[in-house]
């Protein structure tokens, strides 16, 4: 699949020597949505506004559609819709008037049919005659993403689309994203909630401290790096683990009432049968069996915990 945004050897650095991006390389596939992670810092927020022309680099390229965003800005520009995390509307102007002002910002010609079209979409038509100062948070964060398509871009970043919307509303956003992919267009997200990344994500990529960790698709990403927990459920509790598991690498839950085991699910050998061997050689009595694997957030920890480890 071809790249519709192109970054590369992107560097971004202040007066005094701070770098916010570190030599960024990354290539955006059409029609994918790709969540972008990182701690606070991390320089998510400045690569989003350098791609869409609000930050001007130090050094590299980007292309846009096959678009310079330096040299050939406006066409580059003309294929972004961005949606900021801040909610900055107009209290006291209309919903649909605040969308077909966005679209005339790109030179567009009226096009109410359009205009009605992204309104139903997001599920703004019964507001749409509604002073924005009327709607709650979450309906402002969509008025927000209605701007953003009035002007029909292709490429669409969201910068915390869920910052202060309930846990009900967070989910109905996750549907909007996955109704735009359907429709051809491309979604990069940046997110504090982990399991917004793994609900809705295509591909993965980490950034900390200026600088992309890993790019990987999702599901292989939490194939390659998660590992399983084996929980061993006992009948009866124990204060610590016998003296002849301790060589396993096991811990002991606060109840006494489960041992635990992590391990590599890819590994040629998970030592599971020789465990249990082990356990009821020990004169332990099973329960229960249970296997979880890592969640998505697990594996991100991780990941920038051991690069902060490194440094």
């Amino acid at each position: 699949m071809a790249a519709i945004v192109s970054v590369q050897n992107l560097t971004k650095s202040y007066e005094g020597g701070f770098t916010a991006l570190d030599d960024v390389s990354l290539d955006i596939e059409e029609g994918e949505i790709i969540a972008l992670l990182g701690p606070n810092g991390a320089g998510k927020t400045t690569l989003i506004s350098t791609i869409c022309g609000i930050t001007v680099p130090t050094s590299g390229h980007i292309l846009v559609g096959g678009h310079d965003t330096i040299t050939d800005f406006r066409a580059a520009r003309q294929l972004i819709g961005l949606v900021p995390q801040e909610i900055n509307l107009e209290p006291f102007e209309k919903v649909r008037n605040a969308v077909r002002f966005s679209r005339g910002l790109f030179g567009l010609g009226r096009d109410d049919a359009h205009i009605d079209k992204v309104l139903a979409q997001l599920s703004l038509s019964d507001k749409a005659g509604n002073q924005i100062k009327t709607l709650s948070g979450g309906m402002k964060r969509r008025v927000l993403i209605a701007k953003a398509l009035s002007h029909e871009p292709r490429v669409l970043f969201l910068d915390e689309p869920s910052a202060g919307v309930d846990v009900e509303l967070r989910k109905d956003m996750w549907q909007v994203v996955a109704d735009l992919k359907k429709q051809g267009v491309t979604i990069i997200l940046t997110t504090h909630y982990i399991e917004e990344a793994e609900a809705i994500a295509d591909r993965i990529a980490v950034i900390n401290k200026g600088q992309i960790l890993l790019v990987e698709d999702k599901e292989k990403l939490m194939e390659r790096m998660g590992r399983k927990t084996l929980r061993i459920e006992l009948t009866e509790p124990l204060e610590r683990i016998p003296e002849s598991l301790s060589s396993w690498d096991l811990e002991l839950a606060p109840d006494g009432r489960a041992l635990i085991y992590h391990y590599d699910s890819q590994s040629d050998s998970t030592g599971i049968t020789r465990l249990l061997a082990a356990v009821r050689d020990a004169g332990l009595q099973l329960r229960d069996l249970q296997t979880r694997q890592s969640s998505l957030e697990e594996i991100f920890v991780g990941l920038v915990h051991g690069e902060d480890d490194a440094a």
